[in-house]
């Protein structure tokens, strides 16, 4: 529930009331604003009526959070929320574009990539390390080496790098040379992945699953949240249909139903969402028109030699191309570029 306090409040009648809640078995947060301080409580609406905060001189409204994900809710937080990545934003009236290979395959292949994809107005540099792949015969990626050539390229490039976590035991690992953790399709709900990330302070980009609906997207989020880290970015990749025109069917419907329903910021990967390089430029171009907060793109510096998904990844004069092209849909929707 939302506990909204009157403005004379203070923090010794908020401190008052979350002890109470605390002694209830539940979970009290501390939210204090320009004019009003808000406090929540998370555990059992049955238990938490005990309380009857209601009738509490210094409570001006308490309201309960219906959704079953409480904290990404757009109850709980009625204002979107803004996470940055090393220094760029992601949400508000930012449209961030992330670009990179799918796969680290070697230091020049990814400083090329960088290079480029910075020339043209990326913002932040994608790379997968390690890569769960449908097939145990296809290239898994570098591993730590991967790492390494990533905390390097952006070194020397000054954008953020993100990359792929899969396994509990690899966090310290990816936290020590990446900006942000992206968790794959296949891991979203990896929940004692979520559970374990959400003890760290660094964003994480929650993809949805394969079959996953917006509520176990939303969920997935929750895991982390709850644990108390709020910055998580969701991502819209596409879901598995009978349609077999594209490896994936990108769910844009989505992009609106999570903005009414959740106040964290998401994002569009066109690449993952079509599987075709020529489908990535108008399915960008929807994704700012429909009101998401930034594009994650694969782009390769040859995707014909690419060791994995180079049938959808970007040549950097098409990336350049893309971004030239997504300028008037970014400032149609009304965010900046």
């Amino acid at each position: 529930m939302i506990i909204v306090l009157r403005p004379e409040a203070t923090k010794d009648v908020a401190d008052e009331i979350m002890a109470r809640i605390e002694e209830l078995g539940c979970k009290p947060l501390y939210m204090p604003g320009a004019e009003r301080t808000v406090l929540g409580a998370l555990g059992d609406e049955r238990i938490l009526g005990q309380l009857r905060l209601d009738s509490h001189p210094m409570v001006e409204k308490v309201t309960e959070i219906l959704a079953p994900y409480k904290l990404v809710s757009r109850e709980f937080h009625p204002h979107d929320t803004v996470v940055s990545i090393g220094d760029v934003p992601v949400g508000g009236d930012k449209f961030t574009v992330i670009a990179g290979p799918c796969s680290i395959e070697s230091f020049d292949q990814l400083r090329d990539t960088a290079l480029a994809v910075k020339a043209s107005g990326a913002s932040c540099l994608r790379g997968g390390a390690y890569k769960p792949r449908t097939s145990p015969y296809a290239f898994q990626g570098l591993g730590l080496e991967g790492l390494e050539i990533m905390q390097k390229v952006t070194a020397e490039t000054g954008l953020p790098g993100i990359t792929e976590i899969v396994e509990v035991s690899d966090i310290e690992r990816v936290y020590d040379h990446a900006s942000a953790f992206q968790v794959g399709a296949r891991n979203m709900q990896n929940f004692r992945l979520l559970l374990e990330l959400g003890k760290s302070d660094k964003p994480v980009i929650l993809k949805r699953g394969m079959a996953a609906s917006v509520k176990d997207l939303l969920m997935a989020a929750e895991y982390i949240v709850s644990e108390g880290n709020s910055k998580v970015i969701l991502c819209e990749r596409g879901i598995r249909t009978f349609e077999t025109a594209t490896r994936n069917t990108l769910d844009l419907n989505a992009i609106p139903v999570i903005k009414k329903r959740s106040h964290l910021p998401v994002i569009v990967d066109p690449s993952h969402g079509t599987g075709v390089r020529e489908f990535v430029n108008p399915m960008a171009f929807a994704a700012a028109a429909c009101g998401a907060d930034g594009i994650i793109v694969e782009v390769h510096r040859n995707p014909a030699e690419a060791l994995s998904d180079g049938a959808q990844s970007l040549f950097p004069d098409q990336f350049a191309d893309l971004m030239r092209k997504l300028k008037p849909f970014v400032e149609a929707a009304g965010k900046e570029l």
